[in-house]
């Protein structure tokens, strides 16, 4: 066991991030949690090993893709309304989408790392899931037209996608891991791999979560187009199966959620308060990017100008309820939707320099699985791992966006995404094709 650990003891503080959002968080808590604590602790870990170790972190390739978005950061922090605001909004940015991933990167060194991580995902997932569940069948969820069944997990009401978020990372780790192992030693790992993503199913669905379905469907189905159109087919043929059986044949939730499927189709003729909210800020941050096209409002400042950009269809806030907390009226401080929230604060110049660093970071990783399928590498499942938590990342940033304890999360997830990216891809045109799972180390790539 002390070897085990030994074995895997870089990586550990970056599971140990994973494992806090397991806790449960105090009702109505919101922003950081302790996940984000130990989070700068890992940094700050990472930072130690570099000075004791005296070696050279990362290649000029990725320090250009990881430190791209600090350019646009630094200018929005300056044309903040305050300095305070400005500091505070600099840090956060860069804690999810600079520190953290790269100490992710640096920690992580070969793909048996890589694969720690993953099954920490798929572990965290099925907790919550479990949670959430129970949540659902004794009543005790978050509020859902009336009652109290919404699956949220730890989360709370305060943090509605949080769950969903997790539950969804969960699910395309496990779909990764059993649809990229190779020979008969990976059997019994992608059986387990492929169990846990039907497992996570329906938690997902009783998250009642309309932007999680969309982007852990589109993803999967990516995922599964990428790994073969044979594996497609079969896969696709049992979840069909298995929804019919959870919602067909149990009654899992059918009403309700048919009825909530059915409303995706409605965002547009006859959208809800909730849809009509979101319509409202998305046409007040295209109205403040007006206003400053290059560099935007400045970091934190759409709440300010919310009220002088938005149309009186704008509610006073979103009604939050259950799940052992009271009701309270969350304001809406935010547009829900990344690249909106991002144009509207930083301007062009930020939207350009981050998602432009989220662009070269998918670039990297596609074409790094499809060099792993060409030349029959072992790292298959490394690779629809990373592309596949990107890919819903991206997704998801067009309905979300940055706020809650879950949050710390997707920091991880940039940092898993540009390990691949930018190291392990890399490798398997240095490395012989290897006999075991498990690849050579691939600190030599970090240099």
């Amino acid at each position: 066991m002390n070897h085990r650990l030994r074995t895997f003891a870089p990586v550990l503080p970056v599971i140990s991030v994973i494992a806090l959002l397991g806790l449960p968080l105090a009702p109505g808590a919101g922003g950081a949690g302790p996940a984000d604590a130990v989070s700068g602790l890992v940094v700050l870990y990472c930072g130690i090993r570099l000075l004791r170790e005296r070696r050279r972190p990362l290649t000029p390739t990725a320090v250009t893709v990881m430190g791209l978005p600090v350019l646009g950061l630094s200018i929005a922090a300056m044309g903040a309304s305050s300095p305070g605001a400005g500091l505070s909004g600099l840090g956060r940015y860069l804690q999810i989408f600079v520190l953290v991933p790269a100490a992710v990167v640096l920690l992580i060194r070969d793909r048996r790392d890589f694969r720690m991580l993953a099954w920490s995902f798929v572990s965290l997932a099925l907790w919550q899931g479990a949670i959430g569940v129970k949540q659902y069948v004794t009543a005790t969820g978050a509020s859902y037209q009336g009652e109290d069944i919404r699956a949220v997990g730890t989360f709370g009401p305060t943090d509605v996608m949080g769950m969903a978020t997790v539950v969804s990372f969960g699910l395309i780790c496990a779909v990764a891991l059993a649809l990229g192992g190779l020979g008969r030693n990976d059997a019994r790992r992608r059986a387990v791999a492929a169990g846990c993503a039907f497992a996570l199913l329906l938690p997902l669905a009783l998250s009642f979560s309309r932007g999680a379905w969309i982007a852990t469907a589109a993803t999967c189905a990516l995922q599964l187009a990428l790994a073969g159109l044979r594996r497609a087919l079969k896969v696709a043929a049992a979840v069909t199966a298995a929804g019919v059986v959870l919602v067909g044949g149990f009654g899992v939730g059918s009403a309700m959620l048919q009825e909530r499927i059915s409303s995706i189709t409605q965002v547009t003729d006859a959208p809800d308060q909730s849809v009509t909210d979101r319509y409202t800020m998305w046409a007040a941050a295209t109205a403040m990017w007006r206003e400053h096209p290059l560099t935007g409002v400045g970091l934190k400042g759409f709440p300010e100008h919310r009220d002088g950009n938005a149309s009186l269809a704008l509610s006073s806030g979103s009604d939050t309820d259950g799940a052992g907390a009271g009701f309270l009226k969350q304001p809406l401080l935010s547009p829900h939707n990344m690249y909106l929230l991002v144009l509207s604060e930083q301007g062009l110049i930020g939207l350009l320099t981050l998602a432009g660093s989220w662009l070269a970071l998918l670039v990297c990783a596609l074409r790094g699985l499809f060099r792993t399928h060409r030349t029959g590498h072992p790292g298959l499942d490394c690779a629809l791992v990373s592309s596949g938590l990107l890919i819903w990342q991206l997704i998801d940033f067009m309905y979300a966006d940055i706020g809650g304890p879950s949050t710390v999360l997707t920091a991880v997830v940039f940092g898993v995404a540009a390990w691949w990216s930018l190291v392990g891809a890399n490798t398997e045109e240095q490395l012989p094709v290897p006999t075991s799972v498990c690849a050579p180390k691939a600190e030599a790539a970090i240099q």
